[in-house]
């Protein structure tokens, strides 16, 4: 048995056998999964609605306003190829339950990775022992919600071996190599995990899930002459097997492929401030360091963020509409519900150009007296739920990309992004660009590469000029991270022209 536990005041600031593995295969197929499912997974963990009720009883015996249990077990595997034959596998197992008392805003946290009645009463009063004010009594009766199911499983990761996988490897190997003789290497990997989720609170809600995740990459390095580059492609969902397939394979390699042969007429450019056209998809890296992470409440709630003081004002353009969203069907960022039993829904975050909602867990909803917006996630059990994005992205607008390009006569487009990061109280923020354009007289001329961008979040939004048509959401493998948790998102953007940010170059 392993246990942990720490405390927090105020808040918070990119090998094993199942126990029952295929259980609740059937039922989570449905698009809509209830009541039914929990005693299987119940079973699962191997306990019973008596024993949640008493640990919350425990949790809150010191007078916490309200408590809650997050049980996981997740099965996760790795299978990669390296110098043309799979040849690396590894597994691993999460198992445990976190609990959480809240008592104004003071949070305890402890976890357990032994699920039995008398560990998870031993966290529970280590998890108390933070809270004080007027005990409650956790309700007799369940209330067992139902959700939409926006991953249904059709053959799941545990019921699929690694010979299964193997071939998809293989072929993205040779694919890749075929495409063009310059490739000397290729690296690429399969990632899977299947998590089972069981939820209850103090509130007497109690719900399960069935999460399933799939990343896919594929890199290559090239060579021309003495010159060497490399670039990658890679694919994730909440998606089962039926994700892998000959077209996934044929669309990755030739991106991979294409992505690094650019490169080798690809040059820095001159750095400056200049106009940059962001290109669909990918590029809602800016929504997300730019602004994404600033909306999150709990940076609102402590005035630590830059828009603090600006909701239900006037922030950009009033053509522009940025969107928060758990629902979209099989994205990496989606959620059936969040890891506080918060159904999963679109926001809003900015509607008309006016900042009208942050992104709330229930602590900081509480704070402002609204619903939680189903943005509370962890990592994992081990974790305390804080704000956090899922699928962040701007709707379309009324022109198309070309109509933009064609307006700039000397900035960049940029296309590929890598990572980036921001300082929430100033709003400043940077990310890399692997690959993207000139723009000279209207036209896309000479490539660019290994470029940085950096600008402040709110006066990057309020200089979006030209919005596009072309919303993408991106599809590749983005992990968020933030109070030293990560957590799977994604990002989407049609092409956008901002009016100015500074480039870093020759």
């Amino acid at each position: 048995m392993k246990r942990r536990e720490f405390f927090k005041t105020g808040g918070a600031a990119l090998m094993g056998t199942a126990l029952l593995p295929h259980m609740l295969h059937a039922q989570m197929n449905d698009l809509v999964y209830t009541a039914s499912d929990l005693p299987g997974m119940l079973t699962h963990f191997g306990v019973t609605t008596n024993d949640l009720q008493r640990v919350i009883t425990v949790a809150l015996e010191r007078g916490g306003d309200y408590a809650d249990l997050y049980f996981e077990h997740t099965f996760g595997n790795n299978l990669a190829i390296q110098d043309g034959e799979v040849n690396q596998a590894s597994s691993n197992i999460q198992y445990g339950v976190g609990i959480r008392v809240v008592a104004g805003d003071q949070t305890g946290y402890a976890y357990v990775e032994d699920i039995n009645l008398n560990e998870m009463i031993k966290a529970a009063r280590t998890a108390s022992r933070i809270a004080s004010g007027s005990a409650k009594t956790p309700p007799v009766k369940v209330d067992e919600p139902k959700f939409k199911n926006h991953y249904p499983v059709v053959k799941s990761w545990e019921d699929t071996n690694v010979q299964s996988k193997m071939p998809y490897l293989q072929k993205l190997n040779d694919r890749i190599f075929a495409l063009d003789p310059r490739v000397t290497k290729v690296n690429a990997s399969i990632t899977d995990s299947s998590s089972y989720i069981l939820y209850y609170n103090s509130e007497g809600m109690l719900c399960n899930d069935y999460r399933p995740m799939v990343v896919m990459r594929g890199s290559c390095i090239m060579q021309d002459g003495d010159r060497v580059e490399n670039n990658y492609s890679s694919r994730a969902g909440r998606r089962d097997f039926t994700f892998l397939s000959d077209a996934l394979i044929e669309e990755m390699a030739q991106e991979a492929v294409k992505n690094t042969t650019i490169l080798f007429q690809a040059v820095k450019p001159k750095g400056g401030e200049m106009p940059v056209v962001m290109a669909a998809g990918g590029s809602g890296i800016l929504l997300h360091e730019a602004i994404g992470h600033a909306f999150e409440a709990d940076f609102n709630r402590k005035n630590i963020s830059i828009f603090s003081d600006m909701l239900n004002k006037k922030i950009c353009d009033e053509n522009i509409n940025v969107v928060d969203d758990g629902t979209i069907a099989g994205d990496r960022g989606s959620l059936n519900f969040d890891d506080e039993g918060v159904e999963s829904r679109k926001t809003y975050i900015v509607k008309n150009g006016v900042l009208s909602s942050y992104l709330h867990d229930r602590i900081s909803a509480r704070h402002y007296n609204i619903a939680p917006t189903g943005n509370g996630r962890r990592q994992s059990f081990k974790y305390m739920p804080i704000p956090r994005m899922r699928i962040t992205y701007m709707e379309n607008g009324n022109c198309s990309e070309q109509d933009i390009i064609a307006s700039v006569k000397q900035g960049v487009y940029l296309d590929k992004f890598t990572n980036g990061q921001v300082n929430i109280g100033a709003g400043d923020f940077t990310f890399f660009v692997k690959n993207g354009y000139l723009i000279e007289n209207g036209k896309l001329t000479q490539p660019i590469k290994d470029v940085n961008i950096i600008g402040n979040g709110p006066k990057a939004l309020a200089d979006i000029t030209m919005v596009a048509n072309n919303l993408r959401i991106d599809q590749g493998a983005w992990t968020c991270g933030k109070g030293g948790q990560g957590v799977p998102a994604a990002q989407g953007l049609p092409s956008v022209l901002v009016k100015q940010l500074t480039v870093g170059g020759e």
